[in-house]
C-alpha cells in the first residue's frame, strides 16, 4: 500500500481514493471509500484499452457477469462504468496479502494450509463457473488470503481485454507460468482451463515455485504446452489432487466440485494459516485502518486544457505488449501482455547462501534513480557491499549492502512494501538508511544507505533503490563466477568451531553474525571478530603498513597488528581474486581475526594460537 500522488487523488466515480493498493498490465488499484461509508478496491483500467470501443463492450458484458458472482470466497463487484473516460470496477475491498506475497515472505504452505486453499478455490470457482464466467488469469496475485480462508479476486477481467485494439490476432492475456494449455496456444476456453491453472498455482503455493517456470516468458509458455510439470516438493497428500487438475485433456481434469470431494479431511480446529502468514494479514487490517483514520488526500487542481497527438495513447499502449517469438513446435502466439510471474520467491532469492554469491555492484549497475543513472564506484573493495556514485547522489554516496545486520532498536517500519516485504527505515544525523529483512534470516537485510547531506531529497528515494534491487535479485540475480575454494562462500559463524576458540579465548557465551562475512563472539577471557573480506592487492602485506609484522601459521604467511598487548589482529591472504597485485584494482580475498582482551596481556599470542586452529577449517586457499 502506497501513498496517493496528487494527481491519483481524484475521486473515482463516486469512490474516493485514500491509497495505491498496486497496480499491473491492465490499470491501477486504489484503495477507496465510497459515498456509503464502503471500503472498496478499485480497479481504474488504463487508457491504452479504454480507446477500444470493442473492450468497453466486452468490458460492460464481463462486468454484468460478474455482479452474478456471489460467495464466501470471492470479492464480490460492487458498482462499474465501462463509459468513464478510464472504465472502472469497484469490489469488496479484501485486507490481506496475495498468496504471491504470502510465499515470498514466509514459504510454502503446510498441508493442513494447502487443504484449506484448495477447498476454498474450489467454491470460489465453483461460484465463477456457475455465472457463465472463466477467471482466465487464476494465478498467485489473484489470490487474496484472509483470516477466515483464500479469496479469487479480478475474475472475468481478463476476457474483457482480449481483442483490443493494441493487441495482434491471437494474442493472449494473462500470466505464462499459470497457463492452461489450450491458453498459451490460443485455443477455445472452457471452464477446465481454470482447473489447471488451479493446479499449477497449487503446486507454487505447496513448494514456492511454480510447475513450469523457466528463464523467460517463451521457455515457460513451451514448457506448459510440452513438459511435464515439475511437482517435486508437492506433500504426498496432495499430489494427487494436483496431478489431477494439470492433466493435458481438458475432459480429464476435474470440476470444481468433483475437487472438493478429493481433497481430503479438513482441521477447522487449528489456524487457517501459519502464523507468519497470519501475522501480514494482522498488519494489513491495521494499515487500513491507520488510512483510514488519516484526512483525505486533496487531488491538484484541474490541469489546464491541452491537446495531445492521438499517437501518444498508441505508443504508451505499444510499451506495455511484450512480443514474443516462440520455440518450434509451439504455436506461435503474436503477442502477450503479462505481468512478472518469472520472479523467484523472496525467500530463496534472498536467502543468506544466494545473497554469498551475488556481486553487489552489478545489482543497481545502471539502474534509474529520480535523475540519476546509478554507476559503481571502482574502488568499491567488500565482498557484499558496493559504493554507487562519487559523490553525486544526493550530495553524498550510495552504498548497498546485502545481508546487513538490522539495528531493530533504531530502525521502524514505514508501512510500504517491497517485494510483499516490510521496509524499515533508520534514521541518523549524517544520512538515511532504509532495509528489508531477509525471510530466513531478520536480523539482516537488503539495505540502502545514504551517506552524507541529503539536499536533493534522496532519503525518499531509498524504497525505490530497494524495489529495483530486490526485483533484480529474484528476476536476474547477477550471480559471481566463484571457484568452490572461495572464502566469499563461507559462512564464518558455522564454519569456525566455540570449542577450538574456547582453548584460547575462554568459553565462547554468545556467537553473533555481522553481515554476510564477518562473526563476532564474546569469550570469557575477551571478545573477537572474524572477518571474510576483501583487500586491494597493493595494500595487502607486510608492506602496507608499518605496524604489520609476519608471522607463519601452518603453511600461510599472516600478519599481525599488536595494539598494546589487550587487542591484536591477524590477516592472511586466501586467494587472489582478480587481476594480480601489479593491477591497481587487483583486489584479494583476505581473512582476518581480530580480538580483545577484558585485562592486559597478550592477545597476539592467544590470537595466534586461535588462528593456528582455525585457519584449517576454511577452504584450502587458492592462488
Amino acid at each position: 500500500m502506497k501513498p496517493l500522488k496528487p494527481e491519483q487523488a481524484h475521486p473515482i466515480g463516486h469512490y474516493r481514493p485514500l491509497a495505491l493498493l498496486g497496480e499491473g498490465a491492465m490499470g491501477q488499484v486504489f484503495l477507496c471509500l465510497g459515498q456509503d461509508g464502503r471500503v472498496a478496491a478499485v480497479k481504474r483500467i488504463h487508457p491504452s484499452f479504454s480507446r477500444d470501443e470493442g473492450f468497453r463492450t466486452r468490458f460492460t458484458h464481463e462486468v454484468e457477469a460478474s455482479r452474478r458472482v456471489s460467495g464466501a470466497y470471492t470479492a464480490a463487484v460492487m458498482d462499474a462504468d465501462a463509459e468513464a473516460e478510464a472504465p472502472w470496477l469497484a469490489s469488496v475491498y479484501v485486507a490481506g496479502p496475495s498468496l504471491r506475497d504470502a510465499i515470498d515472505a514466509a514459504g510454502p504452505l503446510p498441508v493442513p494450509s494447502m487443504r484449506r486453499l484448495i477447498a476454498g478455490l474450489a467454491v470460489a470457482l465453483s461460484d465463477v463457473h456457475r455465472a457463465g464466467l472463466i477467471h482466465r488469469d487464476l494465478k498467485p496475485g489473484n489470490v487474496l488470503l484472509t483470516s477466515d480462508g483464500p479469496r479469487v479476486i479480478d475474475f472475468g477481467i481478463a476476457r474483457a481485454a482480449e481483442g483490443a485494439e493494441f493487441t495482434s490476432t491471437g494474442t493472449v492475456v494473462g500470466s505464462p507460468a499459470y497457463m492452461s494449455p489450450e491458453q498459451a496456444e490460443g485455443k477455445d476456453l472452457t471452464a477446465a482451463s481454470d482447473m489447471f491453472s488451479l493446479g499449477a498455482l497449487l503446486v507454487m503455493a505447496a513448494t514456492g515455485q511454480g510447475p513450469f517456470t523457466g528463464s523467460t516468458a517463451a521457455q515457460t509458455l513451451y514448457n506448459v504446452v510440452h513438459e511435464p510439470p515439475q511437482v517435486d516438493g508437492v506433500p504426498p497428500e496432495i499430489l494427487p489432487v494436483i496431478e489431477a487438475c494439470l492433466a493435458r485433456d481438458p475432459d480429464a481434469r476435474p470440476t470444481p466440485e468433483q475437487l472438493l470431494d478429493m481433497v481430503g479431511p479438513i482441521d477447522h480446529d487449528g489456524p487457517t494459516w501459519p502464523m507468519p502468514v497470519q501475522q501480514l494479514i494482522d498488519a494489513q487490517e491495521a494499515e487500513v485502518r491507520h488510512v483510514l483514520a488519516l484526512p483525505p488526500p486533496e487531488p491538484p487542481p484541474p490541469p489546464a486544457k491541452r491537446r495531445w497527438p492521438a499517437v501518444t495513447g498508441m505508443l504508451v499502449a505499444l510499451a506495455g505488449v511484450i512480443a514474443l517469438s516462440l520455440v518450434q513446435g509451439l504455436a506461435p502466439v503474436e503477442g502477450i501482455a503479462i505481468e512478472p510471474e518469472q520472479r523467484e520467491p523472496a525467500a530463496q532469492a534472498l536467502s543468506v547462501d544466494r545473497l554469498r554469491t551475488i556481486d553487489p555492484c552489478k545489482v543497481l549497475e545502471g539502474a534509474q534513480l529520480g535523475d540519476s543513472t546509478l554507476q559503481p564506484s571502482p574502488y568499491s573493495t567488500n565482498l557484499h557491499q558496493c559504493r554507487y556514485g562519487e559523490g553525486g547522489i544526493g550530495g553524498g554516496s550510495l552504498t548497498l549492502n546485502l545481508g546487513a545486520t538490522i539495528d531493530r532498536s533504531r530502525a521502524s517500519g514505514t508501512g510500504e512494501k517491497v517485494g510483499g516485504l516490510d521496509v524499515l527505515k533508520e534514521h541518523s544525523s549524517g544520512g538515511c538508511t532504509e532495509y528489508v529483512a531477509l525471510p530466513s534470516a531478520p536480523q539482516q537485510g537488503i539495505q540502502l544507505q545514504l551517506y552524507g547531506s541529503d539536499d536533493n531529497g534522496w532519503c525518499d528515494q531509498l524504497s525505490t533503490g530497494l524495489d529495483i534491487a530486490v526485483d533484480k535479485l529474484r528476476l536476474d540475480p547477477p550471480v559471481r563466477d566463484l571457484p568452490d575454494e572461495s572464502a566469499a562462500l563461507v559462512d564464518v559463524c558455522s564454519l569456525v568451531d566455540g570449542d577450538t576458540l574456547a582453548k584460547t579465548a575462554g568459553v565462547v557465551q554468545s556467537t553473533a553474525a555481522d553481515g554476510l562475512d564477518s562473526c563476532s563472539w564474546e569469550a570469557v577471557k575477551g571478545s573477537g571478530t572474524i572477518t571474510v573480506g576483501l583487500s586491494p592487492a597493493s595494500a595487502f602485506g607486510e608492506n602496507s603498513y608499518n605496524d604489520l609484522k609476519p608471522v607463519r601459521i601452518g603453511d600461510v604467511t599472516a600478519y599481525t597488528r599488536d595494539s598494546g598487548g589487550s587487542m591484536c589482529s591477524i590477516e592472511w591472504k586466501h586467494r587472489d581474486f582478480q587481476g594480480d597485485e601489479s593491477d591497481m584494482l587487483a583486489t584479494v580475498e583476505t581473512i582476518r581475526m581480530t580480538y580483545s582482551l577484558n585485562t592486559n596481556g597478550n592477545a597476539c599470542k592467544q590470537l595466534q594460537q586461535a588462528a593456528g586452529a582455525t585457519i584449517q577449517d576454511f577452504p584450502p586457499p587458492g592462488k
